[in-house]
């Protein structure tokens, strides 16, 4: 079995760079500061708990209880900026459990 371990972090870095260049300006010219602090927040919740409900495998499943969760909450960004939201969070996350492991 091939290890994809390199091409799976080259793909996360690069949609690091893309979120950092492109989505969170455009977030940022949009929205109030205060605004954008409660929705990450959110995003990071509810990325958490789909984690926790979800296997690994259940990515579509993961996205979709995400959004919902995210409307539930009175959050009306778009798809693209809640997307670039999710992976950040996904990300962090990610980062988060490998420094604990």
């Amino acid at each position: 079995m091939t290890d994809l371990t390199p091409v799976i972090n080259a793909v996360i870095a690069l949609i690091a760079a893309l979120i950092t260049a492109f989505v969170i300006p455009w977030v940022k010219r949009n929205t109030t500061a205060k605004d954008r602090e409660e929705f990450l927040k959110w995003v990071e919740i509810a990325v958490a708990a789909a984690e926790q409900l979800f296997h690994t495998t259940q990515g579509k499943e993961k996205k979709t209880y995400v959004v919902q969760f995210l409307q539930e909450q009175g959050f009306t960004f778009s798809e693209a900026e809640i997307d670039a939201a999710i992976e950040g969070a996904v990300l962090k996350l990610h980062r988060e459990l490998g420094a604990a492991a």
